[in-house]
């Protein structure tokens, strides 16, 4: 299926629809078994199973399908990054700080039950299981770019809602202005944590307005499927025009704060990671420039980067939320 866009008026093919050669191959297999009878049928039916299987299941892990997202900004057109790039090169220091340990360490990681806390000045605190949190609203798929400071980017599919759902539900107190996320710190499944090299557990925050923001997503998958132990399972935090770091993984607690939050990389050093770290190719990272990226599995070695956008490519979306701001004081 083609989709014509408003703006040009020219047809592109979503990444999603273009058919892998060999599910292509399966179907024409299917077709010929369809051919030979209630035998053939039960055979065409498995392997249409199967076929469907590698488009939508490229981890083999449980499906979580999710409703394509009608939130403004929350699709983009560029090509997804491969699923095992995705699930293979990760920031997850509680697992070890080269982008490999994640995906090799992360297996230790128990993720039922689970139970995510919300406290602080609301209305409503209380206790979620997953399954709870889960029910609060429908699942649907929203295409984002990830970026991160060290200059690398990604454009995933993931699962789940706008987190202001959550938010509505607990009801914020007026003196409510941050909110806290805390993820998990277990010594005997994060052989990370052992090290010094951030104060466990990790926190991150986000600014009330910034946690209402529909584009801001409390998501359990990505690419059709519940989240990886490496990706921040069961749920994790998605700000897509913030860097990486800012986007919690594997939250196990909820604060409203009236004070601004003590951030994990803020507080390991502050004159590098902001509280805001809203992606912004005009303020540079101390070591390195800002102003490119390159983006994970499709950049050669000696291919030219791209351009870094301003928050990220979400500028119309966002930009009004900091609105008179000096943007490179709070960076």
């Amino acid at each position: 299926m083609l989709i014509r866009t408003g703006r040009d008026g020219h047809t592109h093919p979503l990444s999603s629809e273009i058919t892998p050669h060999a599910v292509w191959q399966q179907r024409r297999e299917l077709m010929r078994l369809m051919a030979g009878g209630a035998a053939g049928a039960a055979l065409a039916t498995w392997a249409g199973r199967q076929a469907l299987a590698q488009v939508q299941r490229p981890g083999k892990l449980a499906a979580l399908p999710g409703a394509r997202s009608s939130v403004a900004g929350a699709a983009t057109m560029e090509k997804t990054t491969d699923y095992k790039d995705a699930a293979s090169y990760n920031n997850y220091y509680e697992f070890g700080t080269d982008k490999a340990d994640p995906a090799k360490n992360a297996h230790t990681l128990r993720t039922t039950p689970w139970t995510v806390e919300v406290d602080g000045v609301v209305k409503k605190p209380g206790k979620y299981a997953l399954e709870d949190l889960l029910k609060l609203s429908a699942q649907e798929e929203r295409i984002y770019r990830l970026r991160c400071v060290e200059g690398w980017s990604m454009v995933i599919p993931w699962v789940g809602y706008s987190l202001s759902h959550l938010v509505q539900r607990v009801e914020p107190l007026g003196n409510a202005k941050f909110v806290e996320f805390h993820t998990l710190a277990d010594r005997a499944t994060m052989p990370g944590i052992r090290s010094s090299v951030l104060d466990w557990p990790y926190i991150e925050g986000l600014r009330l307005d910034e946690a209402m923001h529909p584009l801001t997503l409390l998501a359990y998958g990505m690419y059709g499927e519940v989240l990886p132990n490496q990706n921040g399972a069961p749920v994790r935090l998605v700000v897509p025009w913030k860097y990486g770091f800012k986007s919690a993984k594997s939250i196990v607690k909820i604060r409203f704060t009236e004070q601004m939050p003590k951030t994990a990389w803020n507080k390991a050093a502050a004159n590098e990671y902001g509280f805001f770290s809203n992606v912004n190719p005009d303020v540079d990272h101390p070591r390195w420039s800002q102003a490119t990226e390159r983006r994970i599995g499709e950049d050669g070695l000696f291919a030219k980067k791209r351009k870094t956008l301003m928050f990220n490519g979400y500028e119309a979306q966002v930009g009004q939320l900091y609105a008179g701001m000096d943007l490179k004081k709070n960076y």
